[in-house]
């Protein structure tokens, strides 16, 4: 069995958006989510969680223990039910350690569960909580975005009734887009919870492979202009960490070179890994950032 990772990591992710609907907002008509006072562009935690799942669901399929248990057209119920068939536990127990074994298992065996934790205990095969070590927040754009509703049309009637009534006149829709945005968002891995889920060497490599890779898996209309510019891992030497995040996270600079950014290299990302603190490296598992 692979053993826990056992040191800290904090991340910065970069992130733009060309053209393309990079969140959009089910309470405003599907619009890019922003922010109403500064119109920054936002994207939610639970949005790049998707496509993390996703590409790993894909890459990883049929390989055990890379399971995904957050996912479409599955009742959860259903998935929590066989670590209790598997393990003959007895459903709607109120006894500590069937619990904990059917949450271990869990872990063992869903990757999403091992690295962001879920709330398993919501029906009779309860299997518990589980807090996970890798945490996001929400994306933030360096600049306020501007977005465009587009009006589209279709040619095609649904039904014959429609056809014969509306006398082959299109139907109308609406389409949103931001021009480009360049989008910031900081990441946590917490090796104490890690030891708790079992996250380990392994599965941090995946997470770093599907940041850089989860937007071809993800293409649409919608979102085809999606590109992951830079990611910046600041490795503590400890579990607990040599230094605080947010100072780290100040040594990435972005700054503006264009009024009206329309693509990276509008921008200068600039990163100071000179005089780190004692016990903290930078690792960039992309590689340099195209606008550095």
């Amino acid at each position: 069995m692979n053993t826990p990772i056992q040191k800290r990591y904090d991340f910065v992710y970069l992130f733009d958006c060309t053209d393309s609907n990079p969140n959009g907002d089910p309470d405003s008509a599907n619009a890019p989510r922003f922010d109403p006072e500064t119109f920054q562009g936002l994207v939610s935690d639970v949005c790049l969680k998707r496509k993390i799942r996703d590409y790993v669901a894909v890459r990883q399929n049929g390989i055990p223990g890379y399971r995904i248990y957050i996912m479409s057209g599955q009742a959860l119920e259903t998935t929590q039910k066989e670590p209790y068939d598997f393990l003959k536990l007895t459903p709607k127990t109120k006894e500590r350690k069937p619990i904990e074994e059917a949450r271990d298992w869990m872990c063992e065996n869903f990757f999403d569960v091992r690295a962001f934790g879920a709330v398993m205990s919501v029906t009779d095969f309860n299997c518990g909580q589980v807090r996970g070590p890798v945490q996001l927040g929400f994306a933030r754009s360096i600049d306020r975005v501007f977005s465009t509703e587009h009006s589209i049309t279709r040619q095609v009637q649904t039904t014959v009734k429609d056809f014969d009534s509306k006398r082959g006149m299109g139907t109308f829709g609406q389409k949103h887009t931001v021009a480009y945005g360049l989008y910031r968002v900081h990441g946590f891995v917490n090796a104490h919870f890690a030891a708790k889920t079992g996250f380990h060497q392994e599965d941090l490599d995946l997470l770093w492979k599907a940041l850089a890779n989860m937007f071809d898996m993800d293409r649409s209309a919608a979102r085809c202009g999606m590109a992951p510019r830079g990611l910046y891992v600041f490795e503590h030497a400890s579990a607990l960490g040599e230094y605080p995040a947010h100072l780290l996270f100040d040594r990435i600079k972005i700054e503006k070179r264009a009024e009206i950014p329309r693509s990276i290299i509008d921008y200068q990302i600039s990163v100071n890994s000179s005089d780190l603190p004692q016990g903290v490296q930078l690792l960039q598992p992309l590689g340099v950032a195209a606008a550095v």
